[in-house]
């Protein structure tokens, strides 16, 4: 099966260093973008733990974590432009 990506999910899976080809499925993408986002929030929650990051600071930075992952507030079957 041959997968067109939409333009917006494109640009924001390659802010994340991921380029799909065609033969890629969107599943396979989404599960490796969410395992950067799941080590991304883990490393920052060892890092409050370790008294690198201030609680105070930390829903902040948790917000700017998540925001950087829009694509997976996407469901993805919205990933793939319609024919």
């Amino acid at each position: 099966m041959t997968y067109r990506y939409r333009e917006t999910v494109r640009d924001e899976l390659l802010r994340h260093g991921v380029i799909p080809s065609g033969d890629t499925p969107p599943e396979l993408i989404h599960g490796f973008i969410n395992d950067l986002y799941v080590y991304e929030i883990r490393t920052l929650r060892r890092r409050l733990k370790d008294g690198a990051v201030a609680m105070k600071d930390y829903a902040r930075q948790v917000e700017m974590l998540r925001n950087r992952y829009p694509v997976l507030s996407l469901p993805v079957r919205f990933w793939i432009a319609p024919e």
